[in-house]
């Protein structure tokens, strides 16, 4: 996955999307593909941003804070973890 870039993958437990992202170099990410707003399904990353179709909530990719509302919550965060070129992707995180 190049700097900048993401991976969808699904959470084992619920099925949901969630989008692996690399926004520096060795830096891995992952965030629920789900807006914290309404529930619609996110945009994939893009000029390091997850965009919510259904109302404009922009999410930052690095972190998943709020970028521009109407969300006010942060996309909830999973655990990633690298060896070697595989990603494995960790539970929900708090």
């Amino acid at each position: 996955m190049p700097v900048g870039g993401s991976a969808q993958v699904k959470d084992p437990v619920t099925g949901d999307a969630v989008y692996i992202v690399q926004p520096k170099a060795g830096q891995y990410c992952a965030f629920s593909a789900v807006c914290t707003h309404s529930g619609c399904a996110v945009d994939a990353p893009k000029n390091g941003q997850l965009s919510c179709p259904c109302h404009g909530s922009r999410f930052d990719a690095a972190t998943g804070a709020v970028v521009n509302g109407p969300a006010v919550k942060p996309l909830p965060r999973y655990g990633v973890s690298k060896d070697g070129d595989k990603l494995t992707l960790g539970p929900l995180q708090s």
